[in-house]
């Protein structure tokens, strides 16, 4: 079942790591980027809350982690989508179009 609507400003942060991860496996600081970029700035995901969120999530099987060697030669910890993963952000992305309807309704009468 999809988070409620008004739980999903916390969910905002899982949504990001699984639609950056739906694009393939990733590292840490990969996803961080990737959040910056394709939001043109407006987001960055700090690393005291990404990391912890990411060993949540793949204590939660959402996502999996392996440890692999980064372009620049350095090991890291990529990340990967799983099954429950998809399915997780399926719900996620039902639940914002909700939220942004409402929160549109809301600014449009405020």
């Amino acid at each position: 079942m999809a988070k409620r609507p008004e739980n999903s400003l916390q969910g905002s942060l899982e949504l990001l790591i699984l639609k950056t991860l739906e694009h393939g496996p990733n590292h840490g600081f990969g996803i961080t980027v990737h959040v910056q970029t394709a939001s043109e700035g407006l987001l960055q995901v700090e690393e005291g809350s990404l990391y912890p969120a990411l060993h949540r999530m793949e204590k939660e099987k959402l996502i999996a982690g392996s440890w692999k060697i980064t372009e620049n030669g350095r090991r890291a910890r990529f990340y990967s989508l799983t099954a429950a993963g998809e399915k997780r952000l399926e719900e996620a992305r039902s639940t914002w179009k909700t939220v942004a309807r409402g929160v549109k309704k809301v600014l449009r009468f405020a």
